[in-house]
């Protein structure tokens, strides 16, 4: 069981990162089950399922994937991760936890991520058992650019403030990494108009 729940989550991660504009083999999204243990063994060993991707437009811009062996994640991995992503030179790292942190660890993200001016984001594993940009009633989002985002304000005379507000910690946003000061379009079906568009921004 705990392979095939790895299998849905690498599965998720790598939707997730292509959705991101990262450069994701269409294998890694379509691995099936069968090749997934093929490949990392009927209990696989997380370490070994790490993943460095490079943006579509931007070489420079990396990211890792660190998948931390210890059901509850202390300050030792997370001091580990940073040593690596410095040694690469990468600035951002998501990581997947089977439970939790502790609330040391937690602290430990605060700070590297403040001093460092690195990203590192945390999911816990039964989040990713399942893609929620998929579910029929998750609208598309869209994000915009700097320069959609300045057109859109123009176009409606708006300041950012003025605009509808997501949360950071939606599970929308933070399916797609969102920072604050983004403006998402979300675009619903509509029995009327055919489609219904809204924006937010990312408070």
């Amino acid at each position: 069981m705990a392979a095939y729940d790895l299998f849905r989550c690498r599965r998720t991660i790598h939707e997730m990162l292509k959705d991101r504009g990262y450069l994701i083999d269409s294998s890694d999204i379509d691995m099936t089950e069968e090749a997934f243990t093929e490949k990392f063994g009927d209990t696989p060993l997380r370490e070994s399922m790490t993943v460095l991707v490079q943006k579509r437009d931007d070489p420079t811009d990396q990211i890792f994937v660190f998948w931390p062996q210890d059901p509850k994640v202390g300050v030792k991995p997370i001091k580990r991760y940073v040593e690596r992503m410095n040694e690469e030179e990468v600035k951002r790292a998501i990581l997947v936890v089977q439970l939790q942190m502790t609330a040391f660890a937690k602290q430990a993200i605060t700070e590297i991520c403040a001093t460092e001016g690195l990203s590192l984001e945390c999911f816990q594993q039964p989040e990713l058992l399942v893609n929620i940009t998929k579910h029929v009633l998750v609208p598309q989002h869209q994000v915009l650019s700097k320069e959609e985002k300045s057109i859109l304000l123009k176009k409606y005379k708006l300041k950012e403030a003025q605009l509808p507000r997501i949360q950071l910690h939606d599970p929308v946003a933070r399916y797609h990494g969102l920072q604050r000061g983004k403006v998402v379009k979300i675009v619903r079906p509509s029995e009327t108009a055919g489609k219904y568009v809204t924006y937010r921004l990312v408070v």
